[in-house]
């Protein structure tokens, strides 16, 4: 499960911009057919739907480990020649070089008194042989026969050693609701349910049943109680007995297979016919499942504890971990991330750049072109300069200070020297900018294409932790309402997470270009090496001095997205998300918003016995609601303060004040039954019991998460240590943005688990609550009540109004700002709290959304010039119109200078008329993200009007 790449650029349009840049900005995806590295994939979830959560996660699982098993070796390479090929890899580098690659050696382990603790960042599963004997001692749970499903948890010990723990025993299972009539029909359910199963895997019907991927055991419904402890969440219900069916089978794929049969219909002998059963939890992913059991978070640290787990010889190791071992699933230890278990791992991370020799005019293809050079950066978490640079080459190169150069005369031995390397070196994630999309892909594709001729090749896609298993790719599609569409490869090394940059960017930052150029120059400071595109053919084939200039280039593109990741606290930040969230970390990478509050939902209703549905789709909210309101602005120009009063987290707040959550949400027929004293009815005609009948979950999770975050914050301030400030404040903000993200998992059409009801609650509180506070400021701040002036509201938008209290001055303004959040405050029911934030004077007002003024935090000198919505902060405009707003602004608030702003208006208009401007000032960046014709967009566009004109020639 490993991370998603970015859009992989189009073709080389020249310019002034080497072709890896330009590829490296994204796009549209031209990876081919993904053949290399095994099996084309089946595209995930098809179009994602704002995140690509599928209802099917277990199918999905299990499809991926058809390939992975496709992808094995095994089938078309026999043992002897697998080793002999794999030795003969690394014959070309010498042992002082491996030497200096390498892991620390590890330390001698006593499993009979020692624990084996790991911090693990990637997870797999697999089937597999039942386990011979329990190294706690005891039996061996799971099925008694035929293959079993393992987990594989793969990450780093304390001392920095590489660990495998394949984790045995543990059963997939789902609920299912059980009418009341087949109470006691356990061993006819089970019975039916195994012959319905069986007779499936006889005709083919299930997917993964039979074949490697299946059970060779006849025994495919291993149970089956029912249980009277749990009630579902949807919905309040006085009377909390419910039944259900808790049903185990024997593999993963099982589940989607045995929810469809409940669905068609299912005879249960002696108790009649089940027709239409509602699922619970029969979409949570298998991995998912076992951590929620087990309380695992994601990227946190687990513990084998002393006795519990038997570590594996070197012969009999499955992977080229350090240190492999087998344990049952119930002597596996999670730790919370608190104290020392909140502490990162040495992590190894491996930034890689690749360089192509392309032909003049056209974009490389790995068919065609070769690659030349391949530049590492291999970095340890928490080391402040890399432990090895080095550069693979292709023909001879000058030595560079500070790297190793390795030099090749062929094609293949530079690739197998990589291999080698990324093997010696093990590292926990692979980074790069467009590594996933481009790098990666292109090494495996040109090593399919050279693989004929130079058969040692067979192992080279062998760059997982898993051996005899090859690294594969798939083409996916991504679309959210957050991020839009985009075309991917999502690439797959076992073991390893693929952490792209490029991808993180698009999805976190809003900048003009994505270039590694840009990018850089925009964080760091730093740009690349001034190499053109257009020379590197010219460079490869002259002197090794030519080379090195070449290879100084590449060291640069691989060292500056690991720069990236430690300027911006990448890593960390996605660390302490998976582990808030608790879902592993390539989840986060390769799948929406909605998985990481339905992991949250899932661990909090496992503590209180309430169940999940798996709605079909037919069953799902697809309703729409009014979402945030906006008062109306007044526009103009005003030279005296303005205040900006906000809401603090105001959906969550909303739903914590007034207890809005699917376990509270009350139907006509359970109205009726209660008084009216015990439920609220919200703006939206919708009723939720209070909190002293029954707790919400939702609002269980923000109290949570709420006073998580306020205890990350207090430790940010009392730590001395950059590390743990660092760790401290990306748990903070990945608490705030998982507090956040609830209400937009209500809000979700198709989704998980979508409820109208609540949504649309949350968002009409929130309208009340601003027309509530423009009314209040603006009745009690006035001349009659001792003011110098009436106050007015002259703009609110969702969460904050915008207050003009009439007073001349930001020293002025600044108290009545406060007093007023102060006494609105007390009016809403807590933790709802309206606070004092900002000051704007002079104030630009020129529509929704759209406004400009100088920011005041401190009455004797303003912040920044602050802009929203306006040309200076829009990306779809050209750097002309961005400056001439820029410099219009700041005359006009900063120096108080209108006529000077129409002069230098004018002036600008004239230049341009006159043919005087730079060209490269109206360069207008805009991505196709429809078709390019008239029928994709509803208004022209001028980069649609451009793309057809392109075509047409």
């Amino acid at each position: 499960m490993n991370g998603r790449g970015g859009g992989r650029g189009g073709s080389n349009n020249g310019g002034n911009r080497n072709w890896k840049d330009q590829q490296k900005r994204g796009g549209s995806n031209n990876g081919g057919n993904g053949a290399a590295g095994g099996p084309q994939k089946r595209p995930r979830n098809g179009t994602g739907n704002d995140g690509g959560d599928n209802d099917d996660d277990f199918g999905e699982e299990f499809l991926e480990l058809e390939d992975q098993i496709a992808a094995e070796l095994a089938a078309d390479l026999p043992p002897e020649e697998y080793e002999q090929l794999n030795a003969s890899s690394t014959e070309t580098i010498n042992e002082d070089t491996k030497l200096s690659w390498r892991r620390p050696s590890v330390p001698p382990l006593d499993v009979k008194n020692e624990s084996l603790t790991l911090q693990w960042l990637d997870v797999d599963m697999t089937v597999g042989k039942r386990l011979e004997k329990n190294p706690a001692g005891g039996r061996v749970p799971g099925a008694p026969s035929g293959l079993v499903p393992i987990l594989r948890f793969y990450g780093v010990s304390p001392v920095g050693n590489s660990v495998a723990v394949f984790v045995h025993g543990f059963t997939p299972y789902l609920y299912a609701s059980c009418p009341a009539s087949f109470m006691g029909s356990e061993a006819s359910f089970r019975k039916a349910m195994n012959d319905r199963l069986l007779a499936d895997r006889q005709r083919g019907g299930n997917r993964g049943g039979g074949g490697a991927a299946g059970t060779e055991s006849n025994d495919l419904c291993l149970g089956a109680s029912i249980e009277t402890d749990k009630r579902s969440i949807l919905g309040y219900v006085a009377d909390p007995n419910q039944t259900f069916y808790k049903i185990y089978v024997a593999t993963p794929n099982l589940v989607p297979t045995v929810k469809r049969v409940l669905e068609d219909g299912l005879e249960v002998p002696g108790f009649g016919r089940l027709h239409g059963v509602l699922t619970f939890e029969s979409n949570v992913p298998f991995v998912l499942r076992f951590m929620i059991d087990k309380d695992i978070t994601g990227a946190g640290w687990l513990e084998c504890p002393k006795g519990t787990y038997r570590v594996r010889g070197e012969r009999e190791k499955e992977s080229h971990c350090q240190i492999e071992a087998d344990i049952v699933y119930e002597s596996l230890e999670g730790h919370r991330p608190e104290g020392q278990w909140s502490k990162l791992a040495p992590l190894r991370i491996l930034s890689t750049d690749i360089e192509c020799q392309g032909r003049k005019g056209h974009f490389p293809e790995a068919e065609k072109d070769p690659v030349i050079q391949i530049a590492n950066c291999l970095t340890v978490q928490g080391e402040r300069e890399p432990i090895v640079q080095n550069v693979l080459t292709l023909r001879g190169c000058l030595p560079i200070v500070g790297a190793q150069v390795l030099t090749h005369e062929k094609e293949e031995d530079l690739l197998l020297s990589w291999r080698a390397f990324v093997q010696e070196a093990d590292p926990d994630i692979l980074t790069g900018y467009n590594i996933a999309n481009f790098d990666l892909p292109y090494l495996l594709r040109r090593a399919d294409t050279l693989v004929k001729r130079a058969p040692k090749l067979k192992v080279f896609k062998e760059l997982g932790r898993l051996r005899r298993t090859l690294a594969t790719m798939k083409d996916t599609t991504f679309q959210s309402s957050a991020y839009g569409k985009r075309e991917n490869v999502e690439t797959t090394v076992h073991g390893r997470v693929v952490f792209d940059l490029l991808p993180y960017m698009f999805r976190n930052h809003k900048l003009s270009s994505y270039s590694l150029n840009s990018v850089s120059a925009e964080f760091l400071g730093q740009q690349k090496e001034d190499v053109h595109h257009s020379i590197i053919s010219d460079l490869q084939n002259g002197t090794d001095e030519d080379r090195r200039r070449l290879a100084v280039y590449c060291i640069k593109d691989a060292l500056l997205p690991w720069k990236l990741m430690e300027k911006l606290s990448v890593l960390v930040n996605y660390v302490e998300m998976a582990r808030v969230t608790g879902v592993p970390m390539a989840f986060l990478l390769t799948r929406g918003q909605q998985i990481k509050v339905f992991s949250m939902l899932l661990r909090k209703c496992r503590q209180s016995a309430l169940l999940i549905p798996n709605l079909p789709k037919n069953r799902q909210d697809e309703g729409t609601y009014e979402g945030a309101t906006v008062i109306e602005p007044k526009k103009a120009f005003y030279q005296d303060p303005i205040a900006t009063l906000d809401f603090a987290s105001l959906y969550p707040s909303i739903m914590q004040a007034f207890n809005l959550c699917y376990s509270t949400l009350l139907s006509r027929e359970e109205k009726q039954a209660l008084p009216p004293s015990s439920y609220i009815t919200t703006p939206s005609q919708e009723s939720f019991v209070k909190p002293s009948v029954r707790k919400g979950i939702l609002p269980l999770i923000l109290d949570e998460l709420l006073a998580a975050r306020k205890r990350a914050k207090r430790d940010m301030a009392a730590a001395t240590d950059p590390m743990e400030k660092a760790v401290q404040n990306g748990r903070q903000l990945a608490l705030k943005i998982s507090a956040n993200s609830v209400y937009g998992f209500t809000g979700a059409t198709v989704g998980q688990l979508p409820c109208i009801p609540i949504a649309s609650s949350v968002t009409s509180y929130g309208r009340d609550l601003l027309y509530q506070t423009k009314a209040f400021v603006e009745e009690h701040y006035t001349i009659e009540k001792g003011c110098s002036a009436n106050a007015e509201v002259v703009y609110g938008d969702t969460d904050s109004v915008m207050v003009r209290f009439g007073v001349p001055t930001v020293e002025e303004a600044m108290p009545l700002a406060e007093r007023a959040a102060e006494e609105v405050t007390k009016i809403f029911p807590p933790p709802i709290k309206l606070e004092f934030e900002k000051v704007y004077f002079p104030y630009l007002l020129m529509n929704k959304k759209r406004y400009a003024g100088l920011l005041w935090t401190r009455p004797d000198k303003y912040d920044k010039l602050d802009t929203k919505g306006l040309e200076t902060v829009r990306r779809d405009n050209c750097l002309l119109v961005r400056r001439v707003i820029d410099t219009c602004l700041r005359k006009i608030l900063i120096d108080r200078d209108v006529p000077g702003a129409i002069g230098y208006c004018k002036h600008v208009i004239a230049e341009l008329l006159q043919n005087k401007m730079d060209i490269s000032l109206l360069v207008i960046t805009k991505a196709l993200g429809k078709s390019a014709d008239e029928s994709g967009y509803a208004a022209k566009q001028a980069h649609v009007e451009l793309a057809m004109r392109m075509k047409k020639r």
